[in-house]
């Protein structure tokens, strides 16, 4: 009777998890969600707010060199007029985000 429960808890743990997984934003729905709006949902900075704060194309290859680091840090605190994220992002979701830039700069 005791592994059966165990059985159903363990099995009953194991389907929420997937469904968690399952409900959880992709790297590019975060990007057109916190991002899109001032960077474009390509990334080239393409809207009116990313032309009027001269934002670098996600293309380029001053943004490309840049370090994972670097963006994690531009993401987290901020940079310039961007917002910080820190507090409103995971830093896994900070990290799928800097994967993200990774793949549109592969784009071009």
């Amino acid at each position: 009777m005791k592994n059966r429960i165990a059985w159903s808890v363990l099995l009953m743990i194991a389907l929420a998890a997937v469904a968690v997984a399952q409900n959880a934003p992709t790297a590019k729905d975060l990007f057109a969600s916190k991002c899109a709006m001032c960077h474009g949902p390509d990334g080239s900075a393409q809207t009116t707010m990313g032309k009027n704060l001269k934002i670098r194309d996600f293309h380029s290859a001053d943004v490309q060199k840049q370090s994972d680091t670097d963006l994690k840090t531009a993401i987290t605190k901020g940079k310039g007029k961007m917002p910080a994220f820190a507090g409103k992002l995971t830093g896994e979701q900070i990290d799928q985000l800097v994967g993200y830039l990774r793949e549109i700069g592969k784009q071009k």
